[in-house]
């Protein structure tokens, strides 16, 4: 009797997974980004928005909540229901550093969302101004060992990828290059190109322009691969600082408690468009490569990032508000 009871729960468990597969999406699905519009994570949203509509065969909406770093939107979407018609475009971020960087966060991403599929590794870039007197990496420590004043390095804030990029790499050389924080990954970028401040870790896609018309000079990507926006430029693991990788990431989650099969036809829809040649290339022109992948992937990354970046942030030392 048992067993037979116990079978009996197994397949009504299996049929109301079955059930919310077949019913799902019954309307609107609201994307929710936690950024406002017209920077990097909303593009990424917006180019998804179309092809998730044919997937799904609902109307996808895109909801823009910025505020807090990126904690605003997504704490929305941690207390949203959990049926996968509200999901967030999770950054690394709300997902992996703010939990140590801000006093108080209203979620814990790592118990509060459901990982879908990580669709984003954008590499970042050590550059410069031309006017500094440096081609290659080995040039550029020699130059920070010898006259570390003259280099100060621009980011967009306390705790932002181009920080945080920055800081692991003092970290790993034993530079002291000096933080300069902006406002703004825009204000910063403007500086640099202007000579005010002469080095920054940007996001790839902010300034593949500039470098591409000589304004700023390249001097290797932070990710463990080569970008194909830039195919001649050495990442800082092959111009010898070995081991050194660090990208800022982009996902799709959704509440913790939303059903698997949900996700599941979440993350298939979503692997199905990143197959897409022609999706991959417009994607690919935002700066970053498409990733794509398993539920599982994404999550173990979210683990892993969460304790590389909290780390960062604790030796370094910085907090907000």
């Amino acid at each position: 009797m048992l067993r037979k009871a116990m079978l009996a729960s197994v397949l009504f468990i299996q049929a109301l997974g079955a059930a919310a597969d077949d019913a799902y999406p019954s309307k609107p699905i609201k994307f929710v980004v936690p950024y406002p519009p017209g920077g990097p994570t909303d593009a990424m949203a917006r180019l998804i928005q179309a092809p998730l509509q044919a997937k799904l065969k609902q109307p996808v909406v895109i909801d823009n909540r910025g505020g807090a770093g990126g904690n605003i939107g997504s704490d929305f979407v941690a207390k949203s229901a959990p049926d996968g018609h509200t999901i967030l475009l999770a950054a690394s971020g709300p997902m992996a550093v703010n939990k140590t960087l801000y006093k108080s966060v209203p979620f814990d991403a790592l118990k509060d969302f459901a990982p879908v599929i990580q669709i984003s590794a954008f590499p970042l870039v050590l550059e410069v101004h031309p006017s500094v007197p440096v081609a290659n990496l080995k040039q550029f420590l020699a130059l920070a060992k010898e006259r570390p004043a003259e280099l100060s390095f621009a980011s967009a804030g306390n705790g932002t990828p181009q920080h945080l990029a920055g800081e692991l790499f003092n970290a790993g050389t034993g530079t002291k290059l000096q933080h300069i924080p902006y406002k703004g990954a825009g204000p910063a970028l403007n500086d640099v190109v202007g000579g005010h401040v002469k080095v920054m870790f940007d996001i790839l896609g902010s300034s593949v322009q500039f470098i591409k018309t000589g304004k700023l000079r390249p001097i290797a990507v932070t990710t463990a691969e080569r970008s194909p926006a830039l195919p001649d430029v050495p990442t800082l693991a092959e111009a010898d600082l070995a081991g050194y990788e660090f990208s800022a990431w982009h996902g799709i989650v959704a509440p913790a408690a939303t059903p698997r099969p949900v996700v599941s036809k979440l993350n298939q829809a979503l692997n199905e468009i990143f197959a897409d040649p022609e999706f991959k290339k417009r994607w690919e022109e935002l700066g970053t490569r498409a990733v794509g992948g398993t539920p599982e992937a994404f999550g173990a990354l979210m683990k892993s990032e969460t304790a590389k970046l909290g780390k960062l942030v604790k030796d370094v030392g910085v907090t907000v508000d």
